[in-house]
């Protein structure tokens, strides 16, 4: 199989570092970094009818990607869950859930088992809390959801809040939870966006989801239209037959 692209993608509900609300903006942003899996988050309002800021037909048109249908999604307007959406190109969905995450503040994360091109992959996308204690739950939470199904290859990725990376580190529980599973992580600044210092966004690849190249998506749209950027880093998977443990 050959090598996948996978982004993680905050897009500030499409309101620029010029304090302009421009949804094609985005999208053209989304079309640039050419990504076979993406999650993004605030693609919602956050509050009223928490309806999605983005145009879902213009998105298929321009990038060719394909948002994962939720069921119980949150507000019948919403794009996505607690403002996260998962986009795929050519991949079949087995199933995909929203999940509540705890804490003191509203938030989510959606969990989807996919096939790319055959092969199997688990997809956890989500947006931790701004609250140190309450990330801490959260990522007790995810990883659950990562040790928890039929040991398929699997990628987290999100806005995860966290800048820290010492003991401090909110999401060390994650991590120590995880040491029995091949994983790679590495972290990245990118946040703000015109002059990135905190590495606030991640992509991790977990159970044989091998992550190369990880690297922001660094272009002149890109520093305008959100106050992050997005990252991105190429995924292998293993062949079909040595995927599931």
């Amino acid at each position: 199989m050959s090598e996948l692209i996978v982004s993680s993608y905050n897009i500030h509900k499409a309101v620029g570092t010029d304090m302009r609300r421009d949804p094609a903006r985005t999208v053209r942003v989304i079309a640039e970094i050419g990504a076979d899996i993406v999650a993004l988050q605030e693609v919602d309002r956050r509050f009223g009818d928490r309806k999605g800021v983005l145009d879902a037909s213009l998105l298929r048109a321009e990038t060719g990607l394909e948002p994962v249908a939720l069921t119980d999604r949150l507000g019948a307007q919403a794009h996505g869950w607690h403002g996260n959406l998962l986009l795929l190109r050519g991949a079949e969905v087995e199933q995909a859930r929203a999940v509540t995450l705890p804490g003191l503040e509203p938030r989510g994360a959606i969990v989807a088992d996919i096939r790319m091109q055959g092969q199997p992959l688990r997809i956890i996308a989500a947006h931790l809390g701004l609250l140190h204690q309450s990330r801490l739950l959260q990522a007790r939470f995810l990883s659950q959801e990562i040790m928890g199904g039929d040991g398929r290859p699997t990628l987290v990725m999100g806005d995860f809040n966290e800048w820290r990376l010492g003991a401090g580190c909110s999401l060390m529980p994650l991590r120590r939870e995880l040491r029995a599973v091949k994983r790679s992580a590495r972290t990245i600044p990118s946040f703000p966006a015109q002059l990135p210092v905190l590495p606030l966004d991640r992509i991790i690849g977990c159970r044989q989801a091998e992550l190369r190249d990880l690297r922001t998506h660094d272009s002149v749209l890109a520093r305008k239209a959100s106050d992050h950027l997005p990252i991105l880093a190429g995924l292998s998977l293993p062949r079909a037959q040595s995927a599931v443990m």
